[in-house]
């Protein structure tokens, strides 16, 4: 008898074994979906894992239920990689599946959800010969039958979904039905693809600067020695091109590369641009496109004509290839590629040097602001380390000026949101026909509503919150739950009519901006103005094409893109980005700020930044006005290794949920001292987070500051074994435990 090992797309550690049928043992093989009995009367998808003769001593074996598959969906570096999440992360098997494949792939209660896309299409029908006699008396009839041999003979097609026929041909579907109940035209179903298709490469690639040349030579030299490399550009220093050339060097072995970006905004310019050198070899993979097409783009990686290079965010990293020479990790610095929820909670650069090892390939950093983890392992010799110090086209760095809000208030010289200086550079690029970008990093109108007489404040009733006012659909928002309410008409405390806006976000600047401006055309992106499909594709087209003149938006601003008309930036609120309760507040605010203030400067002209701070001694700004990312990296270093946080300690936080707060407390409070009793003071806590409730359950947290010296896997197996005992505890048996490795705050 063959038995099955397999992973279900449930949160759970464990495979579970069923047996194959005996009808299905010379079609089964490992990485093939198969359907399964599991629990009360449900079936599941699972994946098989492993195959053998061992039947489990002491179980009741199920059959296998049916074979989803022809070919394996998945491969041994997946399966592998899959493994390594798990273990690593410190996460469920089953939780790595249910991220890894789109939801059409591993469909419930044995319904195949994914169907294939179908186009009705017309052909002629060559076996007739009399067509001239069938068409003597309808004119028109006849013309479209001498049109249509005319063009599938010019672009050697067989046919043309009908749809195209009366765009192509200028004859209307009722004159195409005539020839059709003739027979002289053969109507049918056919089978397309839901993938975009490239034209052929319509440029090679750019020939390299001085700059650009030296750094791909160093690049090359680099992966002879070390597997991972860091390029560290300044913005607009031409990364994007050198990347363009390492790719093309993988071409010409015939190697895949893996190309990701932090952003689906990021994907939207990218590919374009890489399509017109790289055409129908490249693929894109994110969020925003369907299941059915995502499940498209997985076939065609496993099928034996596969992209040679997909360009994609964190998901892209599970997609099955077969040949992968190289990974790119740009703006590796950025958050964006850390899962938070759900699990597991990978994060994508770590992940994706481990999937280059696995195939032997070369992984690529690229950032202006490299984290400091990330340029610790370069300078100390464990990553390779290249520099691009100068812009492309040596346009120089922007000037980068200070408004001092709190003294401008002072002398009431602020107008609402812009300071008079901001306001008047903005004014002067206008009148120069340049664009202006304005980064504030919260959306919304306002951050929250108060009630200026009694101090009521509305808050999410589901998380321990304030709610976002969006003035635009006249909603107050939990950003955490999404859940939405009516603003009140007046205060449920007072009784008054006395609830305003407090604080600013993207839709008020907006707003503001709009009426300082009333010239210009001004737009917003951020999560409110990107949800749809295209609606990424649309604001930056209509940016670079200047049908937008000023720019408002979010962090989505600040992440590598690309636009060559930009004057001034404005960063409103910096102070914003630096006073959080975090380690890392001081990076996370110097690196948004450089990518921000990256995006001005023209070759013919010096770009200008203004910051609106009410603090401009903050030590960050000085380190920010001089471009001075080495200075900041050490003042970082040292602070870090006072207090004890990364590179110099490893950090795994704990989550602890349930909907009884006492439980929650109880339950942390007992885990942190099983924990102590090995590793002592590496264990802080429990606390309770910022946000103590989010969806209903009480969160409280407990942070293992870890040396690095400690042997991952022993840390690893001590964890598990403190989480067995803990839930022999009747009380903590459904108490929901979540780990977060490599934590960033």
């Amino acid at each position: 008898m063959l038995y099955a090992d397999v992973v279900l797309p449930l949160p759970l550690a464990d495979t579970f074994t069923y047996s194959v049928p005996e009808e299905m043992e010379r079609e089964i093989g490992i990485g093939f979906r198969v359907v399964v009995p599991f629990g009360n009367r449900k079936h599941y998808t699972a994946i098989v894992l492993k195959l053998h003769r061992n039947a489990p001593a002491g179980v009741e074996v199920k059959r296998i239920y049916s074979l989803t598959d022809r070919d394996p969906v998945l491969n041994g570096y997946q399966i592998r990689l899959w493994e390594w999440i798990a273990y690593y992360y410190l996460s469920p098997l089953g939780d790595v599946f249910r991220a890894a494949l789109p939801s059409v792939m591993k469909p419930r209660n044995l319904e195949e959800r994914y169907r294939s896309k179908r186009e009705i299409h017309v052909r002629i029908n060559r076996d007739i010969a009399n067509s001239d006699r069938l068409t003597a008396r309808s004119k028109k009839q006849a013309a479209l039958l001498q049109s249509l041999k005319r063009l599938f003979e010019e672009e050697g097609i067989a046919s043309l979904p009908q749809k195209e026929i009366p765009v192509r041909t200028g004859f209307s579907n009722a004159v195409l039905q005539g020839l059709i109940e003739k027979g002289l035209v053969i109507r049918y179903t056919e089978e397309v693809s839901r993938l975009e298709t490239h034209p052929s490469s319509q440029r090679k690639s750019f020939e390299l600067n001085s700059y650009q040349q030296k750094a791909l030579d160093e690049v090359n030299r680099c992966f002879e020695e070390k597997r991972v490399c860091l390029l560290h550009g300044v913005t607009s220093s031409g990364k994007t091109e050198i990347y363009i050339h390492l790719i093309e060097q993988q071409l010409k072995e015939g190697k895949q590369t893996l190309y990701l970006v932090p952003e689906i905004a990021l994907t939207t310019q990218l590919m374009s641009r890489l399509s017109h050198v790289f055409g129908d070899q490249l693929g894109i993979y994110h969020s925003k496109i369907n299941d059915n097409e995502r499940t498209e783009i997985w076939q065609k990686m496993a099928s034996d004509s596969p992209y040679k290079i997909i360009i994609g965010v964190r998901s892209s990293l599970f997609l099955p290839f077969s040949r992968l020479g190289l990974v790119i990790v740009d703006e590796e610095h950025e958050t964006g590629y850390k899962q938070q929820e759900p699990a597991p909670r990978y994060h994508a650069r770590d992940t994706a040097i481990v999937l280059a090892q696995l195939f032997g390939a070369s992984t690529l950093l690229g950032s202006a602001t490299p984290s400091i983890e990330s340029y610790h392992n370069a300078v100390t010799g464990k990553y390779g380390l290249v520099s691009l110090e100068k812009r492309f086209e040596d346009i120089e760095h922007p000037v980068i000026s200070f408004e001092n809000t709190r003294e401008l208030q002072r002398k009431r010289k602020m107008k609402e949101l812009l300071a008079p200086g901001l306001i008047e550079k903005i004014d002067n690029a206008l009148k120069r026909g340049e664009q202006v970008i304005l980064f504030r990093n919260r959306r919304g109108f306002a951050p929250m509503l108060e009630c200026r007489l009694c101090g009521w404040i509305p808050k999410c009733s589901s998380c321990d919150v304030s709610l976002t006012y969006h003035k635009n659909s006249r909603e107050l928002k939990c950003h955490y739950c999404n859940r939405s309410f009516k603003p009140a008409a007046e205060c449920p405390v007072c009784h008054e009519q006395s609830v305003e806006p407090v604080g600013t976000g993207t839709e008020k600047l907006e707003e503001e901006v709009a009426k300082l401006f009333p010239d210009a055309v001004v737009a917003r992106m951020d999560t409110d103005t990107t949800r749809g499909k295209h609606s990424y594709e649309k604001i930056i087209a209509d940016f670079q094409q200047k049908r937008v003149q000023i720019l408002v938006g979010t962090q989505m601003l600040a992440k590598g893109l690309d636009f060559d008309n930009v004057g001034v930036v404005g960063i409103i609120a910096a102070d914003g980005l630096l006073n959080h309760p975090d380690f890392r507040s001081h990076e996370r605010g110097f690196q948004l700020m450089l990518q921000a203030a990256g995006r001005a400067g023209r070759k013919k002209r010096q770009g200008e930044v203004v910051i609106q701070t009410a603090d401009p001694e903050q030590p960050v700004y000085r380190y920010l006005r001089a471009n001075d990312y080495d200075g900041f990296y050490r003042s970082q270093l040292a602070e870090r290794k006072l207090f004890g946080y990364p590179p110099y300690k490893r950090l795994i936080t704990i989550l602890f949920k349930h909907k009884e707060e006492e439980r929650v407390e109880s339950g942390a409070k007992y885990f942190a001292r099983l924990l102590k009793q090995s590793l002592g003071e590496m264990v802080l806590g429990p606390n309770k987070p910022l946000i103590g409730r989010i969806r209903q359950y009480h969160i409280r947290q407990v942070l293992l500051k870890l040396d690095t010296h400690l042997s991952p896997s022993k840390t690893r197996d001590f964890i598990k074994s403190v989480e067995a005992r803990f839930r022999e505890n009747p009380s903590y048996r459904y108490l929901l435990l979540h780990y977060d490795v490599d934590s960033l705050s």
